[in-house]
């Protein structure tokens, strides 16, 4: 069974409520493209890379958050330290309730 995690932006919730973005669907895209991660067909939103899949929430953007499963631990970690060294989001894991910083 794949372990899943919840990216969230490390910003705080704006006043309204909600959740904070984590960026524009367009720009986090074409992050994940650099790092070999993208979907299997132009505006799918389930995006495969080394060792992992990330969903993005259907239609919505800015995104506010994402689910990721690392499929294979061994390379997916991997993937998740590279995306680490371009971001400042966080992840929950939705199990334990322990957040982690991207």
């Amino acid at each position: 069974m794949a372990r899943s995690l919840v990216i969230l932006s490390s910003e705080p919730p704006p006043s309204g409520g909600g959740l904070a973005p984590i960026g524009a669907r367009r720009d986090i895209l074409t992050l994940l493209r650099r790092l070999n991660t993208g979907p299997q067909a132009e505006g799918e939103d389930i995006l495969y890379g080394p060792g992992i899949e990330l969903e993005l929430p259907p239609a919505m953007d800015p995104v506010p958050q994402m689910l990721l499963k690392l499929t294979d631990e061994d390379v997916g970690w991997d993937v998740v330290k590279a995306i680490a060294q371009r971001t400042h989001w966080k992840m929950l894991d939705p199990l334990s309730g322990r957040e982690f910083r991207l």
